[in-house]
Parts: structure tokens; sequence; C-alpha cells
């Protein structure tokens, strides 16, 4: 049987904070410690690429799903222990999910949030059983949080729907939360 194995949707971008790349270090540090994979969107640059440094720094398996375009563009982590190469980011959150037993969500954009949105309405939809947590030490999706509180207060998404979302500013919390997959 192949490791646990947890998804984590973060930033690309170059740019970001020393304290995001930090978190993403520890992240990724601490999926190696439990003895999991870690499941990425293959890119080597900003928060993306420190998740996967810190996960191999602890000896975790890495898997990184990246499309061809960003190959091309030389964004890909050549340093993962598999490297998936996909034609479209379709295809490619598919395979994230499919060599995923939970996911996390650090701070990130459009694109972060775009993952984050998929996976968990899936969830809410049972279409999965597998945890999706969002780790926010610092806030950055606090406004986020908010009008998502204003979706279930105005009737437009159900209280339940919010349960199968854990939020947490803890690392340690976020991974104990990953751990409690079905």
């Amino acid at each position: 049987m192949s490791p646990f194995a947890v998804c984590v949707y973060c930033s690309s971008y170059d740019g970001v904070s020393p304290e995001h790349l930090a978190l993403a270090d520890a992240v990724g540090r601490g999926i190696a410690e439990r003895g999991w994979t870690l499941v990425s969107g293959g890119g080597r640059r900003s928060m993306m690429g420190a998740v996967a440094k810190g996960a191999r720094s602890g000896g975790a398996r890495t898997v990184g799903v990246i499309p061809r375009s960003m190959v091309e563009r030389e964004w890909a982590d050549h340093d993962c222990d598999e490297l998936l190469i996909t034609d479209t980011m379709r295809e490619r959150k598919a395979l994230m999910d499919a060599h995923a037993d939970a996911f996390i969500t650090l701070p990130g954009g459009l694109g972060t949030c775009e993952e984050l949105f998929e996976t968990w309405s899936a969830r809410v939809l049972d279409l999965h059983t597998k945890p999706v947590v969002l780790l926010d030490p610092d806030g950055h999706y606090a406004g986020l949080l908010t009008w998502l509180h204003g979706l279930v207060d105005g009737g437009f998404a159900l209280r339940s729907a919010m349960d199968r979302l854990v939020v947490t500013g803890e690392v340690g919390a976020a991974l104990d939360a990953c751990a409690s997959a079905p």
C-alpha cells in the first residue's frame, strides 16, 4: 500500500513574503515527519517549490503534476520523485485529486482559491470523503471566510458546507485534520 498522500495548494508566484515561504517549508517538513507523500502542482517556484523542498529535506516522496505549457516555460520541479505532465489544467487537477488522500490549501491567489473551491465543493457534494483543510495562520483568507459565512447567513449555502472545511492557523492542526481521512 502506498503512503498516505496530501495534496498542497499554494502560491507559485515569486514575490510572496519570507513568512509564507517558511510556512510552505514547514508544511512540507511536517508531511515528511509523518511519513506521508506530498502531491503538488509540480512547480519549483515560490511556495510550491518551498513545500516540495521541505518535504524532500525530510525524506518524503514528492509527486508533482504540471501542465506541459508550464514545463516548457521551465517552471517544473524536476527534483520530484514523480513528475506527471498533463496537457491541460483540468487534467492536472484530476491527477492531483486522484493521487491525494487529503487536501491542504495555503495562502495563494486565484488559482489556489479555484483549487480550494473545487475540492471543497466536491466534498460538500459527497463526491469524495477526503479532508479539505484551509491553513491560514496570518488571516490571508479572513475576507473570504467572512464572505463565506455571509453566504450561509443569507441562505446561499448550508452550514454543513462550512463544516466540511477545516480552517486552522496551525501547521500541526492542519496535518492532524488530514490524518482524519476515512
